[in-house]
């Protein structure tokens, strides 16, 4: 096939076909290739359905939207803006366009899967908030246990003998999956009351003492979370329908 001009530097052409070439030379071809098929496969499916309008006034008004918040109302300086970024107003006004149809696209494609694939990854997204006491050996743990059951402070005891550095916040781990802790920690935990300490339990050669602050289960009522979970199912589906793809590299 005959290469053709892709770029001009200083005025001088790069051609398609040596583009490639140092795409290869920097390891990055492949990603370049990815990023094409990603998008072939996209608009594809996007052409192929008919469920997939996005009303003009929508698109219109996001552009209005942003123009206002980004104070470029004046036509001659949203001018400037588009040029600035390489784009014009056709190009731009498609680029939105586009955005609504594929967060459509996304939603028509995991709709039927988005409640299995919650409760398949639920333990990964309930959250909670714990603190703790390390310790090196099980007979310091059960005096320390005993002297919170006693009325001694937790944050106290957590800064004087942890061995962890959230010793200095009191303990205080954060936030912490459900799915990352380990095993016989986490069924200690679940059966657990807010506030209540326990152990010792045993990790790494090591003594902690637990206190669950707060628990905070996943739900898809949480939007941040169900857009999480469309996000990775539709990645799911691109990639195997990128998989499928016959795919040639031509060159001259």
């Amino acid at each position: 096939m005959e290469s053709s001009s892709f770029l001009l530097v200083n005025d001088q052409p790069i051609f398609i076909n040596q583009a490639v070439k140092y795409l290869q030379a920097s390891g990055k071809l492949a990603h370049f290739i990815g990023d094409i098929l990603r998008q072939y496969v996209i608009e594809q499916e996007i052409q192929r359905r008919d469920d997939i309008e996005i009303s003009p006034g929508l698109t219109e008004q996001t552009i209005i939207d942003f123009r206002i918040n980004n104070h470029l109302n004046d036509h001659q300086i949203f001018q400037e803006w588009l040029q600035k970024n390489g784009t014009d107003y056709t190009t731009f006004y498609e680029s939105i366009a586009f955005g609504f149809k594929l967060e459509k696209l996304k939603v028509l494609i995991t709709e039927t899967k988005i409640t299995e694939y919650f409760i398949e990854r639920k333990i990964f997204l309930d959250r909670l908030i714990v603190s703790r006491i390390v310790v090196e050996n099980r007979e310091i743990a059960e005096e320390l246990q005993t002297q919170i059951e006693e009325g001694g402070s937790f944050e106290q005891l957590a800064r004087e003998y942890s061995l962890t550095e959230d010793r200095i916040l009191n303990g205080m781990m954060g936030l912490v999956s459900r799915g990352t802790m380990p095993h016989q920690l986490r069924a200690v935990i679940d059966m657990a009351n807010p506030g209540q300490v326990v152990g010792p339990i045993e990790m790494e050669g090591r003594y902690g003492l637990f206190r669950v602050e707060q628990f905070l289960p996943a739900s898809l009522e949480d939007i941040q979370i169900k857009q999480a979970l469309e996000n990775e199912l539709f990645e799911k589906w691109l990639v195997e329908k990128i998989q499928k793809l016959t795919v040639k590299v031509q060159m001259s």
